[in-house]
């Protein structure tokens, strides 16, 4: 007769996002990056094998952290009944919109990973993934605008409006950085002013949306 064996709590199983998870506590609440792989699965008991199974590297966690932000979004729009209905600008403003939730759900993270070296530079490399999700969503949109006309000459560059989509975002999130108003109230009015702007500018009707863009962007700056 075998003695029956005791049954015991399985052990939360690690996937990407409870990693990624991890490594943003871990910042949030050391506010550094870790010094290795080794002592960062040490501290958190996950082995270093397991880590490597989703990043090569604490530099691909990052930029998978920001393609997770991205993924979100579109999961969330793409959960509303109503999304399929709305025109290629209202697509785009309720990406934005959604999209820059995420980043205020997370915006102790967000500012310390996006300021913490001295080269902007440096800090943007970690948006590659982000950039390249984000190119593609908008050529997307402009595909669908493209196939609905039947004269060539009215079509628009793909290429050229998903790198404005992407520049846009750019700016947006600096935006949002330095947004010191309540609930980031500036930020949803630049959102809807720039999508207005980028969406008017390829239909060439550009002349009103771009100067009260201007003239909003100059008092915000002036304030």
């Amino acid at each position: 007769m075998t003695a029956k064996v005791k049954d015991t709590p399985a052990k939360k199983k690690l996937d990407k996002d409870r990693l990624i998870s991890l490594y943003m506590d871990y910042i949030l609440e050391e506010e550094r990056t870790p010094g290795t792989v080794y002592k960062f699965c040490k501290q958190n008991k996950i082995k270093e094998e397991e880590f490597y199974k989703f990043f090569g590297s604490f530099e691909g966690l990052e930029k998978g952290i920001w393609e997770r932000f991205y993924e979100h979004a579109v999961n969330v729009i793409d959960k509303s009944p109503e999304y399929e209905t709305f025109t290629n600008r209202e697509k785009m403003l309720t990406f934005f919109f959604t999209f820059f939730e995420i980043l205020t759900a997370n915006r102790s993270y967000v500012l310390f990973t996006l300021n913490k070296s001295d080269m902007p530079l440096k800090n943007l490399e970690q948006l590659t993934g982000l950039r390249r999700k984000m190119k593609g969503f908008a050529k997307g949109l402009l595909r669908e605008s493209n196939e609905a006309k039947t004269v060539n000459l009215l079509k628009q560059s793909e290429t050229v409006f998903s790198e404005a989509a992407w520049v846009q975002l750019m700016f947006l999130m600096k935006f949002w950085m330095d947004d010191n108003s309540p609930q980031f109230e500036s930020t949803d009015v630049a959102i809807e002013k720039s999508v207005n702007t980028i969406f008017d500018v390829f239909d060439n009707t550009p002349l009103e949306r771009v100067l009260d863009f201007g003239k909003f962007l100059w008092k915000e700056k002036m304030s």
